[in-house]
C-alpha cells in the first residue's frame, strides 16, 4: 500500500497568540488524531515537530542560516501515513488538526512505496 508524507506548514502565527488553554486544546486534538490513526493502522510515524532554526545549503554550496522568510512556508513537522491512494491520504490530512490550527498539510506520496516487496 502506498505511503505518504504529510508535511505541516504554517499555523505558527495563530498559536503564538493563543492562551495556555487553547494551546492545550490543540495539543489534545493532535494527540487524539495521532492515537486514532495509530490504532486504525494508517499512522506509521507521527514524526516530531521541527525547530524553526536551521540552515539551507545553496546550489553554490554557500550556507544560509534560517529556513524561510515567511512563517506560512515554515515546515513545522511531518508524519508518515499509509493509504490506498492519494484521495484517501488527502481525506486523512483534512481530518488532521493542522487546517483547524491555521496551517496547511502538504500530502506527498513516497516514491515506489506502493510496490510489493520481492
Amino acid at each position: 500500500m502506498p505511503k505518504y508524507m504529510f508535511i505541516y506548514r504554517g499555523g505558527h502565527e495563530k498559536i503564538k497568540h493563543a492562551s495556555p488553554e487553547q494551546i492545550q486544546q490543540v495539543m489534545q486534538m493532535w494527540m487524539d488524531w495521532i492515537e486514532g490513526g495509530t490504532e486504525a493502522g494508517w499512522m506509521l510515524d507521527a514524526g516530531d515537530g521541527l525547530k524553526p532554526s536551521g540552515a539551507v545549503v545553496n546550489t553554490d554550496l554557500s550556507v544560509t542560516n534560517g529556513l524561510f522568510a515567511e512563517s506560512k512556508a515554515l515546515v513545522g513537522g511531518y508524519s508518515l501515513v499509509e493509504a490506498s491512494d492519494l484521495t484517501t491520504a488527502i481525506e486523512l490530512a483534512k481530518d488532521s488538526p493542522m487546517p483547524k490550527s491555521g496551517g496547511i498539510v502538504e500530502v506527498r506520496e513516497i516514491a515506489n512505496s506502493g510496490k510489493q516487496d520481492a
